[in-house]
């Protein structure tokens, strides 16, 4: 069974529809149940998404994504650099 994707939108609903549901007297795990995902992913989800609106989740996920391309990026200038200091020291 192929694993289905959420946007960050999408959990954020999904959060604040189970806190509804909760308010209204109904069980947490009937609440996560009628939400389609199992316990540990609602909690991974409210750990990670708990209390942000969308507009700071969509921020979340850029910066995550900014943050990986320039991990990569220092990767590659730090190869670069210790294979031309091979070079320059003659040891290749």
């Amino acid at each position: 069974m192929p694993k289905k994707r959420h946007s960050a939108e999408q959990i954020i609903g999904k959060l604040r529809e189970v806190e509804v549901l909760v308010g209204r007297g109904g069980s947490l795990g009937e609440a996560v149940r009628s939400i389609g995902v199992t316990d540990q992913t609602y909690y991974r989800w409210r750990k990670e998404y708990g209390g942000l609106k969308m507009d700071q989740a969509k921020r979340l996920k850029e910066l995550e994504r900014e943050n990986t391309r320039l991990r990569k990026a220092v990767a590659d200038l730090t190869l670069d650099k210790q294979v031309l200091a091979e070079v320059a020291k003659g040891n290749f």
